[in-house]
């Protein structure tokens, strides 16, 4: 992607979000399912690393830097609306490694990227405070180092696994905030309220991952929210038909998945011819 049009598209990314009409992001796992998205009127896109680790065989977190640099250059080249990418935690836990991830995810044509706070690993659980800030620091830096502005996403993933801590979520917000992040995002946040009180403590975008429980887009509008994502979600609804399909044949020898699979066909053809 030109240099100019990549400005344009992270310039076109962050004016998506507006708080109180918040930009819905679905996250694709390929190529297919991006066009998909971006022919039924998503202004802007997400890749998904769950997603993305689906379709290669693989579990969240089995997917290493090359590949998913590698993956997000196709998503761009591949659609015409701004992409954002997924980059877990930046693949490396020194802070040059988590510069070199974003120099390079600039060099594919992102118009944003994400860090998040976990390292990946269970047994270690989630960055120090201090350390997860100074890698949203360097993430920054190395993100909104050329013309082009890429739109940091900056994680506090508590929540995600199972840390019932809302004070030092809004804390490690606030500190990615003052490290340079251009967006916030806390998944899983327990109820409306928590999602009300995070959007009060912070001045930039908040992002809030759709999940069980989760109230409707007016309702999360209401509270303030900017950027409404998806996450894996769409791949595993689209394996879950499959294997809904997959089932009936095997298992009871009849195909009544064909009345549904004409849909999907015509919808695939559109995005396709477009």
């Amino acid at each position: 992607m030109a240099t100019a049009t990549q400005s344009e598209a992270c310039t076109r990314f962050l004016e998506l979000h507006r708080p109180g009409d918040p930009l819905l992001l679905p996250n694709p796992w390929d190529i297919g399912s991006a066009r998909l998205f971006e022919s039924l009127g998503f202004a802007a896109l997400a890749t998904t690393s769950s997603g993305f680790a689906a379709s290669l065989g693989r579990l969240d977190g089995r997917v290493d830097r090359d590949e998913a640099l590698a993956h997000c250059a196709a998503m761009v080249t591949a659609t015409d609306v701004p992409i954002s990418a997924d980059l877990e935690h930046g693949f490396a836990d020194d802070l040059d490694g988590v510069a070199e991830t974003f120099r390079r995810a600039v060099a594919t044509g992102l118009a944003g990227a994400s860090i998040e706070d976990f390292t990946g690993d269970r047994d270690r659980g989630m960055y120090p405070i201090d350390l997860a800030a100074e890698r949203v620091a360097a993430a920054a830096e190395a993100a909104h180092a050329g013309p082009a502005h890429l739109v940091l996403t900056a994680r506090a993933d508590n929540g995600f696994h199972g840390i019932d801590d809302l004070a030092d979520t809004i804390t490690r917000l606030q500190r990615f905030q003052e490290a340079g992040a251009d967006v916030l995002y806390a998944p899983a946040l327990a109820d409306i309220a928590a999602v009300r009180t995070v959007v009060a403590e912070v001045d930039l975008p908040v992002n809030v991952l759709v999940s069980p429980g989760m109230p409707s887009v007016a309702e999360l509008a209401e509270a303030g929210v900017a950027r409404i994502s998806i996450g894996g979600a769409f791949a595993y609804a689209a394996y879950g038909t499959a294997v809904a399909a997959a089932s009936e044949l095997l298992l009871r020898g009849t195909f009544g998945f064909r009345q549904g699979s004409g849909e999907g066909r015509a919808a695939v053809l559109r995005a396709m011819e477009s």
